[in-house]
């Protein structure tokens, strides 16, 4: 059952919260970009075993996203949003005291579990808790939590880096997790109702619509194209480009400063003209970024280090407003979970491994080329994208 909080200032508390927590959450899954020089030089890896590390958190959060339903069905979203902050927190403790290889990728993939887990609930409490008019202004805010989370990463690991080592900047990290998850535990209004859990009915019920496959097509590009590009920009532009590591890291961490205003005005732009227009031109644009990204020669790729998350950042919010239309209000939680499954193993896992075996071959240009023509062919699938009018909310919710 859904719910609809009765008052803006706590909508607005609700809102600002859950972004804290998903800020701390996404900087867990992409903390280790900007830190894998120093972790490839600590451990000995090539730049495919760095980009198998990713693949590590990505089975993970798949893993997440599967079992989250069985989670909140049992212990309402909100429980399930603290449950997520504080096992993240534990999983990255665990890998700052880590000595071995085994021992980072079991609490790697624990970190995966725990922040995949979160997504869906996260979602179904914006959806539930503020009118669906304004889900495209609040999925954006709650989307400046990636954009906070790209652009403070590299500058915090060049200025903790400094006076720390890379295992105690992951500890840091987790603490502030555990901070936020008992924090919304004990203070966090919304998420009180229980979660869809996976059943053989409704996962016929979505992937028997065409609208999902499509937007999960979708959603593997978006994320290749954000943080698959993201979690092995820092070796691209070290390895192939020239560049120092604390000048990549600062580049890649200012441009994500426009990225944070392209995320609210997205969803601005969503409420006025749709989902579905909004989510066309992203893809085009995002499309034909990646591509320049690997052309251009010389210092001109600094200009795309900019544009390409700008474009990126975009199509979140009219993606998870879709998302939200296409199913009834009680399996928004499942459809998400299904969606993202699918398009994180591609996206944040797969891709990523790939773009640092085409770093191996010194061809990481090719490797985001590729990226943005694939991406560009994901415009065929538009006219076949069938919006359903959102569901009316219960008002006993």
């Amino acid at each position: 059952m859904s719910e609809i909080l009765q008052s803006r200032k706590s909508q607005l508390f609700l809102l600002g919260l859950l972004t804290g927590i998903f800020l701390v959450n996404f900087l867990s899954r992409i903390v280790l970009a900007p830190l894998m020089p120093e972790i490839e030089k600590d451990l000995g890896l090539g730049h495919t075993g760095a980009g198998g590390l990713f693949m590590v958190i990505a089975f993970g959060y798949s893993t997440g996203l599967i079992g989250s339903g069985f989670v909140s069905s049992r212990i309402t979203h909100r429980r399930t949003i603290a449950m997520t902050a504080i096992t993240c927190s534990m999983a990255f403790l665990l890998i700052a005291f880590s000595h071995t290889l085994w021992t980072i990728w079991l609490g790697l993939f624990f970190v995966g579990v725990a922040t995949g887990i979160y997504l869906p609930s996260g979602m179904s409490t914006i959806t539930a808790s503020i009118p669906s008019a304004h889900w495209g202004k609040a999925i954006a805010i709650h989307e400046l939590a990636p954009s906070l989370s790209y652009l403070g990463a590299p500058l915090i690991v060049e200025a903790l880096l400094i006076l720390c080592s890379w295992q105690t900047i992951i500890a840091l990290i987790g603490v502030a997790s555990l901070i936020l998850g008992f924090l919304f535990l004990r203070v966090g209004p919304g998420g009180d109702f229980t979660g869809e859990a996976p059943t053989l009915g409704n996962i016929r019920m979505l992937t028997g619509r065409p609208s999902f496959w499509i937007m999960a097509i979708l959603f593997c590009l978006a994320i290749a194209a954000s943080m698959g590009i993201y979690s092995m920009m820092p070796l691209y532009l070290v390895a192939e480009r020239g560049l120092d590591r604390p000048l990549a890291n600062t580049l890649i961490g200012l441009s994500r400063v426009p990225v944070i205003a392209m995320a609210l005005l997205s969803g601005w732009i969503t409420d006025r003209i749709g989902p579905k227009p909004t989510i066309v031109a992203v893809t085009l644009i995002n499309g034909l970024s990646a591509i320049l990204l690997g052309l251009l020669p010389g210092r001109w790729v600094i200009l795309m280090v900019f544009l390409q998350p700008m474009a990126t950042a975009c199509f979140f919010a009219p993606g998870f407003t879709i998302l939200s239309r296409i199913v009834p209000p009680g399996a928004r939680n499942l459809s998400v979970s299904l969606t993202i499954f699918l398009a994180y193993m591609m996206g944040g896992g797969f891709f990523p491994t790939v773009i640092g075996a085409f770093g191996d071959a010194g061809a990481f240009a090719l490797a985001f080329i590729l990226i943005g023509s694939v991406t560009l062919l994901g415009l065929l699938l538009m006219p076949r994208l069938d919006l359903q009018e959102p569901h009316k909310e219960d008002p006993r919710a």
